[in-house]
């Protein structure tokens, strides 16, 4: 079956509908692209056709680009998929061009490559329904759009109001679609939809697009306009400030966005193409294609859930402790519409964590994206409570009260009588092992840890901790109670800090270490941005508290001596008490860390952090070096010690749960792009240079040796 179906009325109209074989959604794969070549035959070879309409048979219009295809293109084969990227744009330029009309039907989602395919089209109509998306995400996958799809935004819109959605990949929907001008007219159904494309057909027997048009501007100017050249002026720079040079599709994109705006249609086609082959064919894209998109999506299909075990809904969760981290919990979960009894010791402190919720959908109301109804149902579902009793029914029960074994003991055996028959008692400690609090509860199958990051209603992952005990069933309710919510699951095995707690302190512990060495604290900040982490270690170890990260190291010194182990003593726990002992410097939350937090000012280094300084040149690039090797390896270690148990959940726990470098693929994905035999090079050299922390872990070894990636 061809992915177009060709069909032509009594009124010689072609209705084109999209229905790629054996897929849920139509995509730019082979099959469409031999279809489109076949029917362009078609068209040429008859004069008499008076219009054409672009329909789909699935239930979306068009989703993009073929990803399976494109994260295999080699360099070396850069020359035959411009080519071929050329030839099909030259297919749906011919239909643009003929000088009948066309139009796009588009009956849902039209993202990426059917957007483009919109865009080619002279008239488009969408079905009204708030749910349909329209635009052109490539650039979160490292690509641009490679369909005409930056040639056309900008000369519909302009550079200016282009930029947002070809550089930042920002998706619309139809309301916003109509007043750009990009959607012409709406529809309530499939029906209208098709008789309004043929009533435009009939009442325009010639068309062509706009910017065809002989004498056309393009809005606001050409990038020669002095008010775009003023704009273009700076646009790199702010570019670069947000990427730091990490990131090459954007960069792509305004570049092709900007020579393309200054040449004809048919040139500014072909220099896109160029530059998405340029992409295409680069690493950065096929690191984060995997990631992103392949990686997320095993975990949305349950890559990591315990098979064969039914499917599972909380209807009544309990929340222990009303602080940041429980109060945002239970905002994720009356948001989906999951009834909350969020329980503190005194109903104050309850209340407040409430107000929290109440402060997030009142900014909803105001900014017009929420109805003050639809606010109230939320609000009902969260009950504050200062009695245990009122946990009485529920199936998940979640503690989130501060890091100390003890405490949490006492608030398990308190609220555990309480679940149903078979509910799930959980953690939300960020460090201390599970199978230790598990020891609190009277059923430790049904224990585990759900490791919520703050702020809970931004940071998308949850991290799903198997205790010693924890059943199968327990894993599996776990993991769909975190996508209930909307958030995305990894599963790991108990140990100290996990997997993100344990790889994020390397990250923060590795900036503390270069400033005790007598790095410039500036230098260590901006080189940890270069390597692609959203924040430095220093300021993030002001928003932690210094005192936090003190006491949890005292108490890991602590356990491990227990155990007969021992802890060394850094250069970072050096700074950490001097900082705190010395100086009276906590963190942000007592308004002086490593950064001076002036009242209403912007934060900046504090000044006395040159008690550390010593006069050295020091390489940026080794700084970024000891950043990602530093974490890489300990997420490998995390791996071969059976902490992780998937690929997939180490690259995605790096990126949505420290913020490792996302233009990586991950921190596992690191070292395959790196080059393992090269990067077990590096991590040698790095190891004999600052020590153990850099050594590479016998699975480094035994892959080069075999000649696998990780």
């Amino acid at each position: 079956m061809s992915a177009i179906q060709f069909e032509k009325n009594a009124d010689n109209i072609v209705i084109l509908t999209l229905d790629s074989p054996n897929q849920s959604a139509n995509t730019m794969n082979a099959d469409f692209r031999a279809a489109l070549a076949e029917t362009v035959e078609k068209l040429k070879a008859d004069e008499q056709i008076a219009g054409i309409i672009f329909c789909s048979a699935k239930k979306t219009f068009f989703a993009g680009g073929d990803l399976d295809e494109l994260i295999q293109v080699q360099p070396e084969q850069a020359s035959d998929f411009f080519q071929m990227v050329e030839g099909m744009k030259a297919q749906l330029r011919y239909i643009e061009t003929r000088g009948i009309p066309v139009v796009a039907a588009l009956n849902g989602t039209a993202l990426g490559g059917g957007w483009e395919l919109a865009l080619g089209c002279h008239h488009r109509i969408a079905l009204n329904d708030p749910k349909t998306r329209f635009g052109l995400p490539e650039v979160t996958l490292g690509l641009l759009p490679g369909g005409g799809g930056i040639v056309r935004m900008v000369r519909l819109l302009g550079l200016q109001t282009a930029f947002p959605f070809l550089i930042e990949g920002k998706q619309f929907g139809v309301e916003k679609a109509l007043s750009l001008g990009l959607i012409h007219d709406t529809a309530d159904s499939a029906d209208e939809m098709l008789q309004k494309a043929i009533n435009w057909i009939q009442a325009h027997p010639k068309s062509q697009q706009p910017f065809d048009v002989k004498g056309y501007k393009i809005p606001g100017g050409d990038p020669k306009h002095p008010a775009v050249a003023q704009m273009l002026a700076i646009a790199p720079a702010i570019l670069r400030d947000k990427t730091k040079g990490c990131y090459p599709a954007p960069e792509a994109i305004m570049s092709a966005a900007v020579e393309g705006a200054q040449v004809d249609v048919d040139t500014a086609l072909t220099i896109e193409s160029r530059y998405f082959t340029y992409l295409a064919t680069g690493q950065v894209s096929k690191n984060m294609i995997g990631t992103f998109w392949h990686g997320l999506n095993a975990i949305k299909s349950g890559a990591s859930r315990p098979q064969n075990i039914p499917q599972w809904q909380a209807k009544k969760v309990g929340i222990l402790g009303a602080g940041m981290m429980g109060a945002g919990i239970a905002y994720a979960a009356a948001i989906k519409g999951i009834a909350v009894i969020l329980k503190d010791v005194a109903i104050e402190n309850a209340e407040k964590g409430k107000a929290y919720s109440q402060k997030l959908l009142d900014k909803k109301v105001a900014q017009g994206r929420m109805t003050a109804e639809k606010r109230d149902q939320i609000l009902a579902r969260i009950t504050p409570t200062a009695s245990t009793a009122d946990l009485a029914g529920c199936d998940l029960i979640i503690e989130a009260v501060f890091e100390n074994q003890q405490l949490k003991a006492q608030v398990t055996q308190e609220a555990e009588g309480y679940l149903t028959a078979d509910g799930v008692m959980a953690s939300n400690t960020s460090t201390l092992p599970i199978s230790g609090l598990a020891q609190a509860a009277k059923d430790q199958s049904r224990f585990i840890g759900l490791h919520f990051f703050s702020p809970v209603d931004k940071m998308q992952l949850v991290e799903i901790i198997k205790g010693q005990n924890t059943n199968r069933e327990t894993v599996a309710k776990a993991y769909d109670f975190v996508q209930q919510i909307g958030k995305t699951p990894i599963v790991v095995n108990d140990s100290r800090g996990f997997f993100t707690s344990r790889v994020f302190g390397t990250f923060v512990q590795e900036g503390l270490r270069m400033l005790a060495e007598g790095i410039h604290p500036a230098k260590i900040e901006m080189a940890a941005l270069k390597a692609g982490m959203p924040v430095g270690p220093l300021a993030i170890q002001d928003e932690v508290s210094l005192t936090l990260s003190e006491h949890v190291a005292a108490e890991t010194r602590k356990a491990l001596q227990a155990e007969g182990k021992e802890r060394p003593r850094s250069g970072a726990d050096e700074v950490i008490e001097t900082m705190i002992h010395q100086f009276n410097r906590k963190g942000k939350a007592a308004g002086a860390g490593f950064y001076d937090y002036p009242e209403g000012g912007k934060k900046s280094l504090w000044e006395g952090l040159s008690y550390w300084k010593k006069e050295q040149t020091v390489d940026e690039q080794e700084l970024i070096d000891r950043f990602l090797f530093v974490q890489s390896l300990d997420t490998l270690r995390c791996l071969e010690e059976g902490v992780l148990e998937s690929v997939v959940d180490g690259n995605v726990g790096s990126i949505f749960g420290i913020g490792f470098a996302p233009w990586t693929g991950g921190a596992l994905q690191f070292l395959n792009q790196y080059g393992l035999k090269d990067a077990l090079n590096r991590a040698q050299a790095l190891e004999q240079r600052y020590g153990e922390r850099f050594a590479p872990p016998q699975l480094l070894k035994d892959k080069v040796a075999q000649g696998e990636q990780i």
